[in-house]
């Protein structure tokens, strides 16, 4: 008996209605992933799934060093045979800062196939000198450079004045993008409130005091956070520390593909429902 097998595709226009996502490597709608400790197969999963909808992907806080080496090197192997950025978090560059072992830091960076570093100063305090020659150093090893603006303590409020300063201090020493801190969280911190509602007018205040949206990064790992950025700049809005279960999710949104943003769609609507 001849055997036949049939060849399905959906129809092209399901796979993104907003009309509006870009392939691999993007310039908009960056997703950046917080990777808190995932193990391997798990990993190996998530890419296998979810590869394509990942732009950047952050190994949380200090966890780096706490991988047995050939489990980091072949998640970071991995993610950038992904077309996906590779970053420690910025908390252990501020260790590094801390106990005066940055070039050993960055040495072994390199060594381990990283392609980007986050630049931060959520938990010590970075005077501008420093900030400056900690971009420009990386930058100078071929590093893409994320930095990050905010604290990591409860009840920090963004100053937009200062955030402004800083985002175009940090691009003109050729950061990559600035992210705003909003934790893994996203509750009582930076943009948010303590229930993890965005802050509508502070959210205004930045909107018309940074020049540059289209190179800021805002962390928003809780999906009604997402929603909201992505109603008020457009889906391609650049979102980080984004669970790994949660990336198909976001892009399911970013398309118009959720009830949450299905006006995105671009498409007239029929006179009927089907």
């Amino acid at each position: 008996m001849q055997s036949t097998s049939l060849h399905y595709e959906w129809p092209a226009i399901l796979h993104d209605p907003s009309g509006r996502r870009q392939s691999k490597p993007r310039s908009k709608g960056r997703t950046m992933v917080l990777d808190k400790g995932i193990g391997l197969h798990a990993f190996e999963d998530l890419l296998t799934t979810a590869g394509e909808y990942i732009d950047i992907l952050k190994f949380g806080f200090g966890t780096s060093p706490l991988y047995p080496l050939p489990v980091i090197r072949s998640k970071i192997d991995l993610a950038v045979k992904n077309g996906i950025t590779v970053i420690p978090g910025g908390t252990l560059l501020e260790t590094a800062v801390r106990l005066d072992v940055v070039p050993g830091f960055l040495r072994q960076i390199l060594a381990l196939g990283f392609t980007g570093i986050e630049v931060s100063d959520g938990t010590i305090n970075l005077d501008r000198g420093l900030r400056n020659d900690l971009i420009r150093d990386a930058k100078g090893l071929g590093l893409q450079v994320y930095t990050e603006y905010g604290k990591k303590l409860f009840g920090s409020r963004i100053n937009v004045d200062d955030f402004a300063a800083t985002a175009e201090q940090d691009l003109a020493c050729g950061a990559e993008m600035v992210t705003v801190e909003g934790r893994e969280s996203g509750i009582g911190v930076g943009l948010f409130d303590e229930r993890g509602d965005c802050r509508s007018d502070d959210l205004s205040h930045i909107l018309n005091a940074v020049p540059n949206l289209d190179r800021i990064l805002w962390e928003a790992p809780l999906k009604e956070q997402q929603v909201a950025l992505i109603k008020s700049l457009g889906p391609d809005v650049h979102l980080g520390n984004v669970a790994p279960h949660d990336v198909v999710t976001l892009e399911s949104m970013r398309r118009g593909l959720r009830s949450d943003t299905f006006e995105l769609q671009q498409v007239p609507f029929n006179d009927y429902m089907i």
